[in-house]
């Protein structure tokens, strides 16, 4: 291990700080946005909470039902794909060698194997951390259907709006796992940059923390959710 750390500088320690502070940073700042400078997960929110209230007088529920089933859908796929991608880094982490070949120049070896390796698996950690993620969004999802199965049709019932409230806080808590989890997929690809080294790496950083928080705060969608 001494001789595989011998081949990193203090600009990759430097490099691997940034890329877990931007991520955590992001998903801080947009989780708890400025109230001056609503995120469109947090307006999300709200849109979330008044469907729940509209489906307690929608008869039938087919629509909810199907949207449901549309977000379930997309955490699935994100999912399998995610599990798909770790796959992939840990076959290329076995053949770690030809990377050396690739990224060096052909035929002029200067790394072992394990730093290779080593960096390969920042990427896998990441993207395992947005499996576990889209799993969980899944699963909450699934608990928000069982939720809305069980409102009244009756929405003079005492309990059809606490239990319509409780399904949209369980949607809600689905989607910022769901958020939380793409954009780990994100920050795997700003990662996998560090392959080309420690600068290239906080590049990588730089321009997809620029587009998580762009996408938040000054996208056309927040315009348009800004607009009611």
């Amino acid at each position: 291990m001494p001789d595989v750390l011998s081949h990193f500088t203090a600009l990759d320690a430097i490099a691997v700080l940034v890329l877990v502070g931007t991520w955590g940073l992001a998903g801080w700042v947009i989780e708890n946005p400025p109230e001056r400078r609503v995120s469109v997960s947090r307006l999300m929110n709200g849109y979330r909470r008044a469907w729940m209230v509209e489906m307690l007088t929608r008869q039938p529920r087919i629509f909810d039902a199907a949207i449901l089933g549309s977000l379930r859908q997309g955490t699935t796929f994100l999912a399998s794909g995610a599990m798909i991608a770790v796959g992939g880094v840990l076959a290329l982490a076995g053949n770690a060698e030809r990377l050396d070949d690739t990224v060096m120049g052909i035929g002029a070896t200067g790394h072992p194997v394990a730093f290779w390796q080593t960096k390969l698996a920042a990427v896998a950690l990441i993207l395992t951390h947005a499996v576990f993620k889209f799993i969980w969004s899944n699963r909450l999802f699934g608990y928000c259907a069982v939720v809305m199965a069980s409102v009244p049709n009756d929405v003079t019932d005492p309990h059809a709006l606490s239990r319509a409230a409780k399904a949209a806080e369980l949607n809600i808590r689905a989607a910022v796992n769901f958020n939380r989890g793409l954009r780990s997929v994100y920050f795997a690809f700003a990662a996998l940059a560090w392959i080309l080294g420690p600068l290239p790496l906080l590049l990588a950083v730089a321009a997809i923390g620029w587009t998580v928080l762009s996408r938040e705060f000054a996208s056309t969608s927040r315009g348009v959710l800004m607009e009611d």
